[in-house]
Formats: C-alpha cells, sequence, structure tokens
C-alpha cells in the first residue's frame, strides 16, 4: 500500500512563491511591531493539559489536539479515564502559553512587558476558506498596563501594520466585557449564566438572532429575558454602517454599567481616530462577545470587507496570569488573522515590491569543473550586491525548465556551455 502523499486534512503544504510572500508579511510585522517596543519571544508548542483545559479557552477547549502519555507512563490495559492516558496537548492559540510564560519568568521581565510572538498553533476545527487545523498566529500583548494606553497602543501597531501591508477601508470593531454583562443583568439574567449567553451570542454571525434565541431557550431561559436582550442587538443591527453611538447605547444601561467603563471606552475609540496612521474606521459593536472566556474588558477584531469575517481580534484578560500564580497581572493582547491575511494576499496577487533581483545560473550538465569555479565566483559577488541567485544544472527540458523560473520571479536567465 502506498503512503498518503497529501496533507492531513486541515493543514497545507506551502509552495515557494506562496511561502515568499509568507516571509514578507511576517518580516512586516516584526519591523512594525519592534518600532512600537515590542519584544520577541517563544514558547513550546505543547502545554499541560490542565492548562488548556482550566476553562478559560471557550469553544477552543472542544477543538484541543490531546497528545498521549509517554513510555511507561501510557498504560492501555489499566487505563479507566482520559486522564489515564494524556497529560498534554497542543496549543489552540498563543496567550494561555504566553500568561504562563510570564508567570513563570516576570521577575526577568520588564514591567510593563510588550510581547511579541509569532508560531504555530492547533485546533481540530473544520475545514474551511481562511480556516485550517494548523495555522500561524501573531500576537502582541501588553502585561502590567491596568491603563487603556494597552487597548490603544495594541490597536495603532496592529492597525498599522495593515497599513503597510496595502489594507485599507477595514473596521476595528469594539466593545467591552463589563457592557455585555450590564446587559444581561438589564435583561434579567442571573450572574452565572453570563458565560453560557455569551458563548451562544457569539455564534449569532452563523445562527443569526433567531438562531440564537432558539438556543438560549433550549438553556432554559426564560423567554422575556431572551427577547428583551435580543432586542438590544436588534437595534444595532438596524443601522446601516452596523455600528451604534456608544453614548446612546450605554444611557439605555444606566444603573447597571459603571460610567467610568463608558469613559475608558470613548477615549480608546477617540484617540485612535485622531493618532491613526492607515485607512480604517473604528466602530462601536455591542454585539461583538469574542468567544474566549478570559476576556475581562475590552474586546476588539478586526473586520475587512474582502474576507467577510474577522481577520484577528483580541482584548483585556486582567485574570489569566493570576491563575498560575494566584496574584492577578493587568494584560491585554491583539492577534492578527496571519492565515486569512495570507489568503486575501494571493487572491489580490499581491507583489513583494522592492524585493532583490533574481538572477538564474543554468549550467550545461558537461560543463567542466575547472570553469565552474569562476561560475561560482561571479554569483558570489552578484550577492554581495544584494541579489538572489540560483546556481542550477541545465535540465533536458531547458524551455520548460525556463518557464518554470520565470514564474517564480527570476528576471534574469543566464546560460553557461561547455564550447
Amino acid at each position: 500500500m502506498a503512503l498518503a502523499k497529501k496533507p492531513v486534512t486541515g493543514m497545507k503544504d506551502i509552495l515557494p512563491e506562496e511561502m515568499e510572500i509568507r516571509d514578507y508579511v511576517i518580516g512586516v510585522i516584526k519591523e512594525t511591531y519592534r518600532s512600537f517596543g515590542f519584544t520577541p519571544i517563544d514558547t513550546p508548542c505543547m502545554e499541560n493539559i490542565g492548562n488548556l483545559s482550566s476553562k478559560q479557552g471557550g469553544e477552543n477547549e472542544k477543538l484541543i489536539f490531546k497528545v498521549l502519555k509517554r513510555g511507561e507512563k501510557l498504560n492501555l490495559e489499566t487505563a479507566k479515564t482520559e486522564a489515564d492516558l494524556i497529560d498534554m496537548g497542543l496549543r489552540y492559540d498563543l496567550t494561555l502559553p504566553l500568561a504562563r510564560f510570564y508567570a513563570n519568568n516576570a521577575n526577568n521581565l520588564p514591567s510593563p512587558f510588550k510581547a511579541l510572538q509569532i508560531g504555530s498553533v492547533w485546533r481540530a476545527d473544520r475545514p474551511q476558506r481562511g480556516r485550517y487545523r494548523q495555522f500561524t498566529q501573531c500576537d502582541i500583548d501588553i502585561l502590567g498596563e491596568p491603563s487603556n494606553l494597552a487597548e490603544i497602543e495594541l490597536i495603532l501597531a496592529t492597525t498599522t501594520t495593515l497599513g503597510r501591508l496595502g489594507f485599507s477601508g477595514f473596521e476595528i470593531r469594539i466593545n467591552e466585557r463589563r457592557i455585555l454583562k450590564a446587559m444581561a443583568s438589564y435583561s434579567g439574567f442571573s450572574e452565572d449564566a453570563f458565560d453560557t449567553v455569551c458563548i451562544i451570542l457569539d455564534k449569532m454571525d452563523k445562527i443569526g438572532l433567531k438562531g440564537v434565541k432558539e438556543e438560549l431557550l433550549k438553556e432554559g431561559f426564560d423567554e422575556g429575558s431572551v427577547d428583551k436582550y435580543l432586542d438590544l442587538f436588534q437595534e444595532g443591527e438596524d443601522r446601516q454602517d452596523g455600528g451604534v453611538s456608544l453614548g446612546d447605547f450605554a444611557g439605555k444601561l444606566e444603573g447597571f454599567l459603571d460610567e467610568d467603563v463608558k469613559i475608558s471606552l470613548q477615549e480608546i475609540i477617540d484617540c485612535v481616530e485622531k493618532t491613526k496612521t492607515a485607512d480604517f474606521k473604528m466602530v462601536f459593536d455591542p454585539t461583538l462577545v469574542r468567544g474566549m472566556g478570559y476576556y475581562t474588558g475590552t474586546i476588539f477584531e478586526i473586520a475587512i470587507p474582502e474576507f467577510g469575517g474577522s481577520c484577528g481580534g483580541g482584548g483585556r484578560y486582567d485574570k489569566m496570569v493570576g491563575s498560575f500564580t494566584g496574584n492577578d497581572v493587568p494584560a491585554c493582547g491583539f492577534s492578527i488573522g496571519f492565515e486569512r491575511i495570507i489568503l486575501l494576499l494571493l487572491e489580490q496577487g499581491f507583489k513583494i515590491p522592492a524585493r532583490p533581483q533574481k538572477t538564474a545560473y543554468l549550467i550545461e550538465k558537461n560543463y567542466p569543473a575547472e570553469k565552474l569555479v569562476d561560475i561560482m565566483k561571479k554569483a558570489k559577488e552578484a550577492r554581495e550586491k544584494g541579489q538572489q541567485v540560483l546556481v542550477v544544472r541545465m535540465n533536458k527540458n531547458k524551455k520548460f525548465q525556463k518557464e518554470k523560473l520565470a514564474a517564480q520571479g527570476y528576471e534574469e536567465i543566464e546560460e553557461f556551455f561547455n564550447k
């Protein structure tokens, strides 16, 4: 039986043309984020299963790739529960690993700490356009900054990056978890029902208001409370621009929402709008939930019209580090949807600007070794001048070989024959 040559479902091989664009985009991301003072770090691809299953990751905890115990620790005959078989899992995002990293290394880090992390994550999800089971995340986080300066810096850094990649006319949709809690209280939901309500509400883009209502009623919630809650969201849907006035909306929640929450959120919106460098709009969106259970305050999401869905997001998670140390640390992060950004650039026929000249040297198969030295010296000199030089043997079907090289961006193709 022949071995499978295709990658496993939900994962993909990356061809050179795409890899070149991916490398360029990562370069822009790193350069931009470093200009905002973010410092690169890295964390392991696997975490203890107890960390990953701590009820902070929302629906993603159902999508963990779990790892069996190894060697003598794995005993299939005596195992009675999953805990007897599994002790680790592949990370489903970069946020929880960062919180563990900070808890373990805080004494050696500045405060506030501005982290930049780029790496693969894994989710046993249903593959679809722009959604894979293995994908790259690009995160920036600020730990130790309790004020909304963290949110402002994160949004400006992320949108500056998108602008440098050629994106414009997109939106940063923003909300506050405490506004969502105030809405739930206003509608008559109990405090312990909040997480369940939010998990269901997060499906609104897939199942609509009607679907959300059906699921809430299935959970046994009072129909009056459900209707009152969804009426608030309906007002947002009636607006053609998809947004509502933060001041007007917060006014309806008077007695359920602290004034400081509204003031802080408005400061973020105003400051970003007045200092942004990219072409985008800040939109207050009370329907925005974000599925992660670890968010405690501000939440935000990137909406790019060409994709028709979220292309990144983040928010404040002030309780996560405390789950490792017992002492809470203010924290806020923003993640770019790297794979979706790459997908959009590929669909738009994106070309890397100002890349080095690419030259190929095709050498006849029987070219003498003593003369090959001269070619290698010539290639060395060209590379020292910043050119990209490929030295390869000439194929029998030279015409096809040259066509493939031209498709890969080689502007010059020199041929060397034994004469």
